[in-house]
């Protein structure tokens, strides 16, 4: 049986279990993860500090053992910029193909108020997930990095 948690500003989770999300999430999404300090900076501001809007954070446990999360932050927007954005979204890669995705993906929808963008690569095969899920491609991202 899978226990979804979710957590936000006003229910925090303990030190340790942040953590253990950071590095659920940071070994999980391999190629298409970000450097762990990201991670935790997604995190944060999901749960709100520094005075962000916020979002939430949703862990799936199998017998108290982390196998899927999703950080969806608040973007403080609406309309022509989507209310939220999925930051990220893990499955334990023992555990894909079973479902754990999709349940996490429409618990997420279920518990934010507005639209959700995300940004996927091309490649990345969850495409297919977020499809039919009733997500669509509209626009094409481009982004310009400036020198640090």
């Amino acid at each position: 049986m899978i226990d979804i948690i979710d957590y936000h500003q006003n229910q925090l989770p303990t030190t340790e279990e942040e953590t253990n999300i950071a590095n659920f999430l940071f070994q999980q999404l391999e190629r298409y993860g970000d450097p762990l300090t990201d991670i935790q900076k997604a995190i944060d501001y999901a749960l709100g500090r520094q005075q962000k809007p916020g979002g939430l954070i949703l862990v799936a446990k199998e017998n108290q053992t982390i196998v899927s999360s999703v950080v969806v932050n608040k973007t403080g927007m609406t309309s022509y910029i989507p209310e939220n954005i999925l930051i990220y979204i893990a499955t334990d890669k023992n555990q894909r193909g079973k479902g754990i995705g999709k349940l996490m993906m429409e618990k997420a929808i279920e518990l934010t108020d507005g639209d959700i963008a995300l940004h996927v690569d091309r490649d990345n095969p969850a495409i297919k997930l977020y499809e039919r899920l009733g997500f669509t491609n509209p626009y094409l991202e481009m982004r310009l990095k400036k020198g640090n």
